[in-house]
């Protein structure tokens, strides 16, 4: 692992978090409404996600710690990117806006890996309920980042091996989508292909 020095800071996300309306569905996926995000997090509602990794040329891995404001899973290590859907917004696109808005890269080839998954986390001590319908994507990029402070501490470059090790070792210091997502994908077992120099 070492951290990126690609790094520079952007001006924050002046949207309070909590208050973000989120589009809702029943288990079903029949629309529901907007409900804003603490609510939604807070009672079990359905809403649509996506997770992005992103590598660089020399096959290491980007991943974020999560800025230390955060309600849920603060200061832990992250996927490059993760992001809720918007009103109307489709996985994709979805999946390059938080690129642009967190890392601040604007122009990137994504594809998609796997269905889209069911995916519940439980937190009970923060009153966490969160129910998403969680797609994931993988790109590749060396451009230089830069980091909303708001949404991301810093990153860090990773050796696919050296992560899973890492996980490995000591879980608690990466979120639970992150593993849940390098699980369901087996992304760490197939990072070669992200390799090109």
């Amino acid at each position: 692992m070492s951290q990126d020095p690609s790094n520079t800071n952007a001006p924050p996300n002046s949207e309070p978090e909590a208050n973000e309306p989120l589009p809702t569905y029943t288990a079903a996926g029949e629309w529901a409404g907007l409900v804003q995000r603490a609510t939604v997090h807070k009672n079990g509602l359905w809403h649509k996600a996506v997770n992005v990794f992103v590598f660089r040329s020399d096959g290491r891995l980007i991943l974020q710690r999560r800025s230390g404001t955060k309600d849920v899973c603060p200061n832990l290590l992250d996927l490059s990117t993760a992001e809720h859907l918007q009103l109307g917004e489709s996985y994709l696109a979805a999946a390059l806006r938080g690129l642009n808005e967190e890392l601040g890269i604007a122009t990137i080839d994504l594809a998609p890996i796997g269905e889209v998954v069911d995916a519940e986390l439980k937190i009970p001590e923060l009153d966490v309920h969160d129910c998403e319908w969680q797609q994931c994507f993988v790109g590749m990029s060396d451009a230089a980042l830069k980091i909303n402070p708001k949404e991301v501490a810093k990153t860090s470059l990773w050796d696919p091996t050296e992560l899973g090790e890492a996980i490995a070792a000591e879980p608690e210091l990466f979120t639970p989508w992150l593993q849940n997502s390098l699980a369901h994908t087996q992304l760490l077992k197939r990072a070669h292909n992200f390799r090109t120099s």
